[in-house]
């Protein structure tokens, strides 16, 4: 035997590993309108680009059979690649292999894995499509995962994380991907869930599919555990591809500058766009996609808490963080759910030196019973809390209403925002001209001969005294009162005058946020 013969057995072996579980259970993966792991990774990277890393690590399990049967790759395909020409690293588990089981070795690769992106500040993108713990292994199996949830927290906030669910992802296995800073789903052939159907109704009577009880559909707009989904495994991986390119590799890197197409900086349809009566609604996501780059809006969470719109946009080809109050979904007031979803935005933004924007039109923090004992003020809380620990640029743009508690929670001077804007139609006060007008001039009101045109009065009366831009403006509150079509060219200058900004905070270990 010579050098040649040892180079032929080499491949041999890679090529065993490479076909997974065989030919018949990749056939059984298509049928199911699911692609193989290696098949994703190609989708994921750029060609030729992909570099696989401990492919001949096997199980050393004993029990139950487990001694007689291998596991190519152990189930898991790990390695690196680029995307759009920039680092990633990546695992993608092989459901052909046990069901992409995770034991101990399996736990080895894919933590071995992370712990390189995290030394070379790279983000890691993991491609879940597995069966849960590989019983046959027991406890070794839970340790596994314990490996895998430490490092997603200790590496949070220092490379971006990715989890794209692309088949079953149950039990402990959901908690990995619910503590990375995305998640992708595919509609009709991925789910997560803590319990599935069969236990749910063998302990509490109650039937549902799989679908309905953890699919794309019900993550993406009931749980808000997916922020994004596609209805293919193309679409969703063409999608990942496409969050990469608006993200740093890691925290102490700034995004790419994209070249973007030109338009117009003056915008004269912003005039139009927000309308004049302050009770009327509008679809927020029209003044975005007139101020930012052109078509660079890439919205986050678009089927959950609508009454918020978030997401990353650029403007002259600089990564930014937009958070928007949405008027037509609840008079965009702030709600639980809507409160959760802004607030990790943001300090996913604040975590990767992603400034942030803040379009405001808001009423206040939505009334009602379900929502104070819900835990309202809590989860609103979050909002403060974030926007006050957040040294990334932050600006602010009132569009027309900002009342009361939700005024100072979102981005006010008072919190921290380094730039306020408001247009002229703008209204800010400690609660809307209606509500104002009846505490105020309760009396008056009262003992009117004509209560309602007295109260018509009063709350106009109001509105021209308190509701508008220029008595916060004459206290500092708001830096300039301006011109809404002018709304992009002040967006630049103030990103470019902050591009150096550095902010210091107390030191400590780390802070309480109200979780």
């Amino acid at each position: 035997m010579d050098m040649y013969d040892k180079i032929n057995e080499l491949y041999d072996r890679r090529r065993k590993v490479e076909l997974g579980g065989g030919d018949e259970r990749i056939n059984k993966q298509h049928e199911k309108g699911k692609l193989t792991a290696r098949e994703r990774i190609d989708l994921l990277v750029d060609p030729g680009s992909f570099v696989e890393l401990n492919s001949f690590i096997e199980h050393r399990s004993q029990d139950f059979g487990m001694a007689d049967n291998s596991a190519p790759g152990e189930g898991v395909v790990t390695g690196y690649g680029k995307v759009n020409g920039r680092p990633i690293y990546l695992f993608a588990q092989d459901f052909t292999v046990f069901g992409g089981a995770l034991g101990e070795m399996h736990a080895k690769k894919v933590a071995h894995i992370m712990d390189l992106a995290a030394r070379n500040g790279a983000p890691i993108i993991g491609l879940n499509d597995s069966g849960g713990a590989r019983i046959q292994e027991g406890v070794l199996s839970l340790d596994g995962y314990g490996h895998i949830f430490y490092r997603n927290s200790i590496y949070s906030g220092v490379i971006p994380q990715i989890s794209v669910i692309m088949g079953p992802c149950a039990g402990g296995a959901v908690y990995s991907p619910a503590i990375t800073d995305f998640v992708f789903m595919v509609e009709d052939t991925s789910q997560m869930f803590i319990t599935g159907p069969k236990v749910i109704e063998t302990v509490t009577r109650e039937k549902i599919t799989a679908e309905d009880l953890g699919g794309a559909k019900v993550h993406r707009s009931k749980s808000g555990n997916a922020h994004f989904t596609g209805k293919t495994e193309e679409e969703v991986l063409a999608s990942v591809r496409d969050l990469v390119d608006y993200l740093p590799l890691n925290n102490e890197e700034k995004s790419p500058i994209k070249e973007t197409t030109e338009r117009d900086d003056f915008c004269p349809d912003l005039a139009d766009i927000v309308p004049f009566d302050s009770t009327r609604p509008y679809d927020v996501r029209n003044v975005i996609e007139t101020v930012v780059d052109k078509d660079s809006f890439l919205e986050v969470q678009e089927h959950f808490a609508k009454n918020i719109v978030i997401g990353f946009a650029r403007i002259k080809g600089e990564t930014v963080g937009m958070i928007c109050n949405q008027p037509k979904v609840m008079a965009g007031g702030l709600d639980i759910d809507s409160s959760d979803k802004l607030s990790r935005f943001i300090r996913f933004c604040d975590s990767f030196n992603i400034p942030l924007i803040t379009f405001e039109d808001v009423t206040g923090f939505f009334p009602g019973i379900k929502q104070e004992h819900g835990g309202i003020i809590r989860h609103g809380a979050k909002i403060l809390y974030s926007y006050s620990e957040a040294t990334v640029p932050k600006i602010t743009v009132i569009l027309r209403k900002a009342y009361g508690g939700a005024y100072v929670a979102l981005n006010s001077k008072s919190i921290g925002a380094d730039l306020v804007y408001a247009w002229p139609n703008a209204e800010i006060a400690v609660m809307g001209p209606e509500g104002a007008a009846n505490v105020i001039f309760a009396r008056e009101i009262n003992e009117s001969d004509h209560p309602e045109q007295t109260r018509a009065d009063k709350i106009e009366e109001y509105r021209e005294k308190f509701a508008n831009p220029y008595i916060a403006a004459s206290r500092g509150m708001v830096d300039d009162v301006i011109d809404p079509r002018e709304t992009r060219i002040k967006l630049m200058q103030a990103l470019e005058l902050m591009r150096n900004k550095k902010e210091e905070r107390p030191k400590k270990k780390h802070g309480n946020i109200p979780l």
